[in-house]
């Protein structure tokens, strides 16, 4: 039955390029997500670029590159509720900002998410690096952890007990494998449910934790090489199975986040600073996943997809900035000066991570499956992070309830060169609670819950958000109000 239903989805919907592949065997998944990148990094985005990111433009060369893709809010943990969910962020009880220390999970009991469908559907399923959804960490005291709801505790974990197993984590959403940290704050990194080892950093610390004997110390800057290790092992014993058990790869290094843990070989390797340096080895590690697919064998039966979970914090960069002790906070950002050595991390695009400019919520999105996306390809059209759990969902033939990713959307037909509008709009939300509409050419941006006109941009013709037009266009303004308010308050 579901091969038959899996055969009639590709089938309808996947061009016919795809009659030369056997198309009883589902492809694998190797889902990408960068954390903090901007839409300007990529010099397949933006030719002025100044990091280099050579394996990421040839997988643009080689697939889809989306110009119109959205995070859902321009903060981390809110889009990968989405990623993992596809529902706005805002209708779980996390309904604004990111995840502190130690708060429990975002994930409602009981709800869906991308890694337990593919579970279900037999994908063997694993995730290396960031999780910043939330867990339950077991204390001594039976206490909230020390620390909690904070991103930095002088105390922190002191009450945690460290040999017991965390609870509601990646885990017991869907994944069978996992090796990461939830919130990097936190510090504690976990195998399974187990607390195995720590990041260590001067902004975190672990010094008031008690029986830790057992913990490994990872420094930062050993943190991204360590997890694209464990990723390719994965791959590799993958391609043992023989059998039609196709896997699903989280790839989530926590880069280019401040800080900036750029390993040596890595340092003064740009014209960006460290900044573009920690993006050029992340594009390298990407290489080396890339390449496992290669080597194995399985590049030709797998989708890759990358993603930013938000825009960068970075107006600018420069090999003349010192960001070893920039913090994550909006007051920090450092503005444009114009400089011939600058490089812009989110492009022409307004505003940075925390926004509801494009800066903070456009991400780049790069989709590659032989065969079935052309390559070389383009997209204007509208995609939203939450629309991947449908588009998979469709892929491999699941059937998703009516309460399962609402807010999502099969843009499979997108992927594969369709010339259809899947999506109309999408709402987008900053890190401080604004809300904004884009529909088609236009975006409005709601301001003081909807009392005040707000503010309309024609992003086709002002990509960079400086003219608003809704003083000529308060018809138009008030209609994407109300529908607006409408998704946000049902």
């Amino acid at each position: 039955m579901f091969r038959t239903l899996l055969l009639v989805v590709l089938c309808g919907i996947v061009s016919c390029s795809q009659n030369d592949r056997d198309t009883e065997k589902r492809p694998n998944i190797l889902l990408i997500l960068a954390d903090d990148l901007g839409y300007g990094d990529l010099r397949s985005y933006n030719k002025n670029s100044l990091t280099k990111t050579p394996n990421l433009d040839r997988l643009a060369a080689e697939g889809l590159l989306l110009t119109n893709a959205y995070c859902p809010v321009s903060v981390c943990s809110p889009t990968r509720f989405a990623l993992m969910t596809g529902t706005y962020p805002f209708r779980s009880w996390k309904n604004k900002g990111v995840m502190s220390n130690y708060e429990p999970s975002m994930i409602a009991r009981g709800q869906l998410t991308l890694p337990q469908m593919l579970q279900e559907s037999g994908y063997a399923t694993a995730g290396f690096g960031k999780w910043h959804l939330g867990a339950t960490f077991p204390t001594l005291d039976g206490k909230r952890p020390n620390g909690y709801g904070q991103f930095k505790a002088i105390d922190n974990g002191a009450n945690i007990d460290l040999t017991k197993q965390i609870s509601d984590g990646p885990v017991d959403h869907g994944f069978e494998t996992w090796f990461g940290f939830s919130c990097a704050s936190e510090c504690w990194i976990m195998e399974g449910q187990n607390i195995v080892a720590a990041l260590l950093h001067e902004f975190y610390n672990i010094e008031s934790a008690q029986n830790k004997e057992h913990i490994q110390s990872i420094p930062p800057d050993q943190y991204l090489e360590l997890i694209t290790d464990k990723s390719i092992k994965f791959i590799h014993s993958q391609n043992e199975n023989v059998e039609d058990n196709p896997f699903f790869l989280y790839y989530a290094p926590y880069v280019p986040h401040i800080p900036l843990s750029v390993s040596e070989k890595f340092k003064g390797t740009t014209e960006a600073g460290f900044y573009g340096d920690y993006i050029y080895e992340l594009d390298m590690n990407i290489g080396k996943l890339l390449k496992s697919l290669e080597d194995t064998g399985q590049s030709e039966n797998t989708i890759v997809v990358f993603a930013s979970d938000n825009g960068s914090q970075f107006e600018m960069t420069s090999t003349d900035l010192d960001a070893s002790k920039v913090s994550n906070s909006p007051k920090d950002v450092i503005k444009r000066q114009n400089l011939p050595n600058e490089h812009y991390p989110n492009g022409d695009l307004r505003g940075t991570k925390w926004s509801i400019w494009e800066g903070g919520v456009r991400t780049p999105l790069i989709a590659k499956w032989p065969g079935s996306i052309a390559a070389g390809s383009t997209s204007n059209q509208i995609f939203a992070l939450t629309d991947i759990m449908a588009t998979i969902s469709a892929l491999i033939g699941y059937e998703l309830s009516e309460n399962d990713a609402i807010d999502s959307q099969n843009q499979l037909p997108v992927l594969v060169g369709k010339d259809e509008i899947i999506r109309n709009s999408v709402v987008v939300q900053s890190s401080g609670n604004l809300f904004a509409l884009r529909k088609g050419k236009w975006k409005y941006i709601l301001r003081d819950g909807g009392e005040s006109l707000g503010e309309l941009y024609n992003l086709e013709a002002d990509l960079s958000e400086t003219e608003n037009r809704i003083g000529e266009n308060s018809e138009l303004a008030e209609d994407l109000k109300m529908e607006l308010l409408q998704i946000i308050r049902k």
